[in-house]
């Protein structure tokens, strides 16, 4: 599974004001586009296999628009599409950190080498890693083939071991998760922080089609499972 999609970050989304995509702060939402996944419930899909028909914002854009904003904002989130793709992504956030406003990046955890980097160099704020699902369930979420996933588990070991705040989270999926697999998962990050289970919600940018999401109480009863192997767990989306 290659990572490399290039050098230069090809930015294709800019919401100007989030109070959803950083915990507990006024954002300003980075979206790159490509995915080394292709999760078939992603709600991003766009993001994934037709970036090319967004538009592309310049680095000028972006930082213009900091610039403005940046009393008003209290943080910079750069999600996707998979921003680790990108080499110069720790260029990118070294300029940002210049506005002196903390930044969150989300990411699938399938370049460990690259959360390391960034970690050594105090670039980030707070990392928002996606669990797709248990590990022998894997490919079943991404969308691709998935014969090792040492590198998702070498991420996961980088945050529990890390000084950031962080938060590990699965988008729950009745097709695709049960509760075989919230046991399997909480044993896999035990000792964790934090973990968010994200209610499914339908989406016409999907990859796929022929989802549902789980009830209230059923998303309730996997929350409690986790409980037993992470600090704190909450549930989003309901």
């Amino acid at each position: 599974m290659s990572m490399k999609v290039g050098d230069i970050m090809i930015i294709k989304g800019l919401l100007k004001t989030s109070l959803l995509d950083y915990p507990d702060k006024i954002a300003t939402t980075i979206f790159v586009g490509g995915c080394n996944f292709k999760c078939p419930f992603c709600h991003n899909g766009d993001l994934v296999i037709a970036s090319n028909k967004l538009k592309t914002y310049t680095e000028y854009e972006v930082f213009e628009h900091i610039e403005k904003r940046k009393n008003i904002l209290d943080g910079i989130c750069i999600t996707g599409g998979e921003p680790t793709m990108y080499d110069d992504l720790p260029i990118f956030i070294e300029k940002i950190k210049k506005y002196g406003l903390p930044i969150k990046l989300d990411t699938n955890g399938t370049n460990p080498d690259m959360i390391k980097e960034l970690l050594n160099k105090n670039y980030l704020d707070y990392i928002a890693m996606d669990i797709k699902n248990s590990e022998d369930k894997y490919s079943l979420s991404t969308g691709v083939k998935m014969n090792d996933i040492s590198k998702i588990d070498n991420s996961i070991k980088l945050l529990i071991n890390s000084n950031i705040d962080y938060e590990f989270r699965t988008t729950v999926v009745r097709e695709l998760h049960n509760e075989e697999d919230f046991h399997k998962i909480g044993e896999w990050i035990s000792g964790a922080k934090r973990y968010f289970l994200q209610q499914f919600v339908k989406s016409d940018k999907q990859i796929k089609y022929g989802f549902s999401s789980y009830e209230k109480q059923e998303l309730l009863k996997f929350s409690d499972i986790l409980k037993n192997y992470v600090k704190e767990v909450s549930v989003r989306g309901i």
